[in-house]
């Protein structure tokens, strides 16, 4: 009866374990003095490829605005362009501001895609924008309103136990899919996250994080590495989706 219990406050009260997390994280005083983040990063693996726009992100900055929905890539295509993502708009534009190209309400245009479908440049905007900005605000961003919260069962890998947190995301946030899964070490910090991006059709992901550096009082994991997940929630090695390596990070 005792182990029911335990076990069912486990299964309904993420509050605890994402306390733990944010503090693991540099804390919610000093993430909310904090506005701006730029990194430079490289971001390859084999999703570039299949759908069209490979070499994009190579090596590339993206700058994002940390506690609403806005980032830029910059140099975007070419030295003088940057892209432009906010909420219902993606744009390529040039570094004073003109217009080259934009696309309203994004998602949409993702609704007759199959998972061998093509993307446009303004597409892979979108996905890797909104992809970068959510990286960079976790934990954080789960204490905005209407986010729910949920701890379930631990999951063991490489012997170990991680704790791990369905999070289920308001509508008004741009990202992977309503549901995702976090799994946290005994420190606290990220090891793995678990998502169905809809815009890629919806493929199980399992992705990786690793190399957690302190940046201006913030641990941001530096690798990150995005693999197929099978059945049994394990993954497959190959071939890898997505990869983010972080070279440097300006918080400001």
């Amino acid at each position: 009866m005792i182990t029911d219990i335990l076990k069912n406050k486990i299964m309904n009260d993420g509050t605890e374990l994402l306390s733990l997390v944010i503090e693991a994280h540099g804390g919610i005083e000093r993430w909310n003095q904090l506005k701006e983040a730029d990194i430079h990063v490289q971001i390859g693996g084999f999703t570039w490829i299949y759908k069209g726009q490979p070499d994009l992100l190579n090596d590339i900055h993206y700058r994002a605005q940390l506690h609403h929905q806005y980032g830029n890539y910059y140099p975007f295509v070419s030295q003088d362009n940057l892209s432009v993502f906010e909420t219902g708009r993606v744009a390529i534009e040039t570094k004073g501001g003109e217009l080259i190209e934009e696309l309203l309400h994004p998602r949409a245009s993702f609704a007759a895609h199959t998972r061998e479908s093509k993307w446009s440049k303004l597409q892979l905007v979108y996905f890797a924008s909104y992809a970068m900005w959510n990286y960079l605000t976790f934990p954080f961003n789960f204490t905005l309103p209407g986010f729910m919260l949920q701890e379930v069962e631990p999951w063991t890998e490489n012997g170990e136990s991680w704790r791990r947190l369905e999070v289920t995301f308001p509508d008004y946030l741009e990202t992977h899919s309503k549901k995702q899964t976090f799994y946290y070490g005994e420190d606290g910090l990220l090891r793995r996250h678990d998502y169905n991006a809809v815009v890629l059709g919806g493929v199980p992901a399992a992705h990786y994080v690793y190399n957690h550096k302190d940046f201006s009082g913030i641990m941001i994991p530096t690798k990150r590495r995005v693999y197929s997940r099978k059945e049994d929630n394990s993954f497959s090695a190959e071939p890898v989706f997505i990869t983010i390596d972080i070279l440097d990070v300006k918080l400001k």
